[in-house]
């Protein structure tokens, strides 16, 4: 990969085969259009001399059923652009409906992924509702800028299938659309730009979310590889593929009348089937070729496919329509641009019958090889036909309107030849992926100057700049390129001498370059950001709540999903009230000190049970609770996996980052997971009884100075700005 200075573009699209040569486009309804969209947008943005490196970051599949390219973790694109190909819930291949309980552990991965890398993505370009919800969490981690493209939405496919009769409960277990449709509407929220290829995309499709905002859209079309498509020169000769379709056809030299898409409902080619079977004119001009994906057995195909390829070959039979018509069972995509290539030496014309159409990539592709067109009036194909003049739009519902089109292109010679001239003139200049890159990093340019708040940040409800200036927020989140690491409880410990905080404060704008900022405690978030703001302490870049129960990263404070997850093991919080309604001298705090996974109390020495007691009522009662005891009155009861200890090693993990390079600082008895163990510790001089026990640990360091100078002092002690290899306090005990 090259190392020169530039932008480094992370794209995501999570669902299909992706791969850089041979796409398997059709093999089902995942592999279509957005796998070669993206792969082909990689290349094209490594070319610009603007970008230093592209990722196309998608999930990695070991299937036997499958091509083991697939499997290639990295798959090398050009010198700037690579796929990289990441786990995602189970090796073997699935449908893009049931990846939903795997994004979560897919983000997890590409943040890995960035960590390795070294360097923070400038933007992430999401494709699709799956990656737009792998990224809204991590472009909201990271605190940069999101680009989302949809290439089909929820909402217009719901709406599609209701009006073809299939029954709600049906479209919700099958495509889990409801699920997708909540990943749009927060991406749509979270986005800093939306990429569509159309004008009718924006006000048509996206209009009917309810999270729809225009001025952060833009139309930027597709683009066509004109290094691929292009016309047929004086020494074409006919391609290997031209042979299987001279298998279909009595009269193989005639004019050819081609579709090519995924064998879909949507595409409607069966109406294209019926309107040619029903024109005996027709017939004679030309021959009719289907390009429908790949098969092997058309009896072994998902079962929408299967009933229209199953229904194109009745409507053959019908109209006995055998000679005439070519459905090859096999292509490869190298064939394809000679396919086009084919049609426009012999006089033919390229139709798309689609019932909707959000743009039409084979349009663009048929128009730059010198083929007319004949496209259904919808979405992308009116944009096309407006800007290349080069064939005409159609009514799909109408047969005699499809008919008459296509007779128009095959008999009036001065006008195909128009079409096609136009075509092959105004497609270069609107629709080259140059001229789209160019526009796209236009757009790039301009996303700092309007920062979008994430739907999934928990800030309070303040304007984004103000916080950016009044708590000096990072530019992103430096979690991602940090060599050393600083948690600190609040309470007792990072405030509490404002002298104190302010020259650490200015020490780490001085040293601490490559450091990260935490924050472990078990205050609320809503207290934490109070407290923060209050003391005009800079943001953190992970926030550790509730004592270990909740975690948030970045600037704009977004929730970690996944830990919420691993924590709810075995936590039954209503049996856990229950048990210490049981105790005497123990009191519910305020709500405002509760949370979904932490459970507090007061406790009153004097007439409360011990702690030991009180943890032998949960045993006997077999709930399994984690708990913290501090100050002789606070009780937290967590699950059994969650403490700040755990939490800081789960981001450890989760960021790739060396436990042993993290400084923690505590004072209190619920800092006791987080101090043990391979970290440096220091306890400051202000610290609470509980803690005691600690001294004589050689990784703990009891400091002289109270609050935040004793933080100073451990900064000191350790080297922490230097080697990071501490004087120890005390010599290992023998045992």
């Amino acid at each position: 990969m090259s190392e020169s200075t530039g932008l480094y573009i992370l794209l995501v699209s999570v669902h299909g085969l992706i791969r850089g040569e041979n796409l398997e486009l059709g093999r089902d309804a995942d592999t279509g259009g957005q796998t070669k969209y993206v792969v082909e947008l990689a290349r094209a943005l490594a070319k610009n001399p603007q970008v230093a490196r592209v990722d196309l970051v998608t999930r990695l599949v070991s299937d036997p059923k499958v091509n083991s390219d697939y499997a290639q973790p990295i798959e090398p694109l050009s010198d700037k652009a690579q796929i990289i190909r990441l786990p995602c819930g189970p090796r073997r291949y699935l449908r893009k409906e049931v990846l939903w309980p795997h994004l979560d552990s897919f983000a997890d991965e590409l943040i890995r992924h960035v960590r390795q890398v070294g360097q923070v993505p400038d933007v992430i370009h999401s494709h699709y509702a799956d990656a737009g919800y792998v990224g809204c969490r991590v472009a909201g981690w990271l605190g940069i800028p999101l680009v989302h493209t949809g290439h089909s939405l929820g909402r217009v496919k719901r709406d599609r299938l209701l009006e073809q009769g299939t029954k709600p409960e049906t479209i919700e277990d099958h495509f889990h659309i409801s699920t997708r449709i909540e990943a749009e509407e927060k991406t749509l929220a979270s986005a800093s730009l939306i990429i569509a290829s159309t004008r009718q995309e924006v006000t048509d499709q996206y209009g009917i979310y309810d999270q729809y905002q225009p001025d952060r859209m833009v139309v930027i079309p597709p683009g066509v590889t004109l290094e691929q498509f292009y016309p047929a020169g004086a020494d074409w000769q006919f391609p290997p593929i031209y042979k299987d379709l001279q298998r279909f056809l009595h009269e193989p030299e005639k004019p050819i009348i081609m579709a090519l898409s995924r064998p879909a409902v949507r595409k409607n080619v069966s109406a294209l089937v019926k309107a040619y079977g029903e024109d005996p004119e027709l017939q004679k001009l030309a021959n009719l070729v289907l390009v429908l994906g790949n098969r092997d057995n058309i009896g072994t195909m998902e079962s929408g496919p299967r009933r229209v390829m199953n229904e194109i070959l009745q409507l053959i039979d019908r109209y006995d329509l055998y000679g005439k018509v070519a459905y090859p069972k096999h292509h490869q995509s190298d064939e394809v641009p000679e396919l086009y290539r084919l049609v426009a030496k012999n006089r033919g014309v390229f139709i798309n019958p689609a019932l909707t159409e959000p743009f039409g990539l084979t349009l663009i592709e048929a128009t730059a090889c010198g083929a007319p067109i004949v496209a259904t009036a919808d979405g992308g194909p009116r944009d096309i036909l407006a800007a290349c003049h080069n064939g005409q739009l159609i009514d799909p519902l109408d047969i005699s309107d499809i008919q008459a089109a296509l007779r128009k292109a095959l008999t009036d010679d001065a006008q195909w030849q128009e079409w096609s001239q136009n075509g092959l003139d105004n497609v270069r200049h609107h629709f080259s992926w140059s001229s789209h890159v160019d526009r796209y990093l236009e757009q790039v340019h301009q996303l700092p100057k309007r920062r979008v708040q994430s739907s999934l940040s928990y800030l309070p409800m303040a304007p984004v700049a103000r916080l950016q200036e009044e708590w000096n927020l990072p530019a992103a989140n430096r979690l991602m390129t940090a060599d050393r690491y600083l948690v600190c409880e609040i309470d007792d410990t990072l405030l509490g001498d404002r002298d104190a905080l302010h020259q650490l404060i200015e020490r780490l704008n001085q040293q601490g370059q490559s450091t990260g900022i935490g924050i472990a405690t078990g205050r609320s978030l809503q207290s934490v950001l109070s407290m923060l703001e209050e003391w005009h302490f800079p943001m953190p870049d992970a926030l550790i709540t509730s004592n270990g129960s909740e975690i948030y990263y970045g600037p704009q404070v977004v929730l970690d999903p996944n830990w919420e997850r691993h924590i709810h093991h075995r936590w039954q919080a209503g049996a856990i009230r229950a048990a210490m309604q049981e105790l005497p001298g123990i009191e519910l705090q305020p709500p405002e000190s509760q949370g979904k996974f932490k459970i507090s109390y007061f406790i009153d020495e004097e007439k409360a049970p011990s702690f030991d007691e009180i943890m032998r009522q949960l045993r006997r009662k077999r709930l399994h609770v984690n708990a913290s005891y501090s100050h002789n009155m606070y009780l937290d009861l967590l699950p059994i996996r969650a403490s700040k200890g755990n939490a800081i090693r789960y981001c450890a993990w989760k960021w790739n980052l060396p436990i042993d390079r993290f400084l923690v600082a505590g004072a209190s008895g619920n800092d006791e997971s987080m101090l043990t163990g391979n970290t440096m510790a220091v306890v400051v001089g202000n610290y609470s009884p509980e803690v005691e026990k600690l001294h004589g640990y050689p990784q703990v360091y009891f400091a002289e100075g109270e609050y935040s100078w004793g933080i100073l002092e451990a900064l000191d002690h350790y080297d922490f700005f230097g080697s990071l290899k501490p004087a120890m306090q005390l010599e290992p005990v023998a045992v």
